[in-house]
């Protein structure tokens, strides 16, 4: 009893240390991405964290899966570098009475998988996309980011505003290049604010500021100032387009039995099955000697896990097409896995070499 809790208890710490690892290097890819989007002016600075909280619930099923495979792997693995495992085997007792307390901390963390898998993923990539088309049909004001110039989608203004208030209303030290009637102006303003008529037509009111006109190519300009001077923001008409696959329920997938459903069916069920084969590999996988480095194992662990995802990939971009049955579907990559896993459990479990040694005559 005081053996299982002690190995629950590092198996819990090193899961937590993990994850946490493995979730700081993903958001802060994700965060450089959605930086580098806002900054060249294709994505509002304001919406950066609402994208990236969505993208983020996307890859929590497959970080906890990762880590609960390596959380395994690197527990046993240090229990065989201090030599704990040798005495585990000198009293008597085999490697598969280790199956059952990890299978007492994987089982809770391979139901939050499905669960994530199976219901919140989906909703959380129906909510982006749903929100990628309120950006898309935000008017021209919306989408500038304070410091960048800014191009309408017409080509025929470009836009620099210095600072926004809080709520977007209030604009500071504003430039503004407009192409009309092949003249070419110029309006500064140090400020301005948002209205809204009652038509729903957006403007961008500017304060105390000057006009420049004049004819591309000619020195020749006029300038006049204003108190205020409007300018009306197009706000594009944006047909809502049809819902990913990926972010449809499981329900709808289950009762829409296109090829696209099914594949998406079975990747979302491939995630927690395979949580379950690699911590059964990840026992077998954790054996070291002692007396030789600490890298190998886990660097085969991270390989094992990058082709069986990319192998589980395959399968579904062949089963929506329909190269394979959908009775077919993931499964021989999961049996293949499967297979692996407790051929390595049996050989370690005999205490035997991972390859068979043939002798030679």
């Amino acid at each position: 009893m005081i053996f299982k809790r002690s190995l629950l208890q590092e198996l819990v710490q090193t899961a937590i240390a993990t994850f946490v690892v493995l979730f700081g290097i993903v958001i802060a890819q994700r965060v450089t991405y959605y930086i580098g989007v806002a900054a060249s002016g294709s994505l509002a600075s304001n919406a950066i964290n609402t994208l990236l909280s969505f993208s983020m619930i996307r890859f929590i099923p497959m970080l906890l899966s990762l880590t609960l495979f390596l959380a395994v792997l690197m527990t046993l693995s240090r229990l065989y570098r201090d030599s704990e495992m040798v005495i585990w085997f000198s009293s008597g007792l085999g490697l598969s009475k280790w199956v059952r307390p990890i299978m007492t901390f994987a089982a809770p963390i391979i139901v939050v998988i499905s669960l994530l898998s199976l219901f919140v993923t989906p909703w959380a990539v129906a909510k982006s996309e749903d929100f990628k088309a309120q950006l898309q049909s935000q008017d021209e004001l919306a989408t500038i980011t304070p410091g960048i110039f800014k191009e309408s989608k017409k080509a025929d203004r470009v836009y620099f505003i210095e600072s926004f208030d809080q709520l977007g209303e209030v604009v500071k030290n504003i430039f503004v290049q407009t192409v009309q009637h092949q003249k070419l102006g110029i309006i500064v303003a140090a400020s301005g604010h948002r209205e809204k008529h009652t038509n729903n037509d957006q403007f961008l009111v500017m304060e105390k500021g000057r006009r420049y006109e004049g004819k591309p190519e000619s020195a020749e300009f006029t300038s006049t100032t204003f108190e205020k001077y409007a300018i009306r923001m197009e706000t594009p008409e944006v047909e809502t387009p049809p819902m990913r696959t990926e972010g449809l329920s499981s329900a709808k997938l289950w009762s829409e039995r296109t090829a696209q459903n099914n594949a998406e069916l079975q990747s979302r069920l491939a995630m927690p099955i395979s949580a379950l084969i690699l911590v059964l590999m990840a026992i077998p996988l954790s054996f070291v000697d002692p007396r030789s480095g600490r890298s190998g194992n886990l660097m085969m662990a991270i390989m094992i896990f990058i082709i069986y995802n990319n192998l589980l990939s395959i399968m579904q971009a062949w089963l929506s097409q329909q190269k394979v049955h959908f009775l077919v579907g993931l499964w021989p990559v999961h049996l293949f896995f499967l297979a692996i896993a407790l051929y390595m459990l049996y050989r370690r479990a005999k205490q035997l070499p991972m390859l068979p040694r043939f002798s030679s005559r």
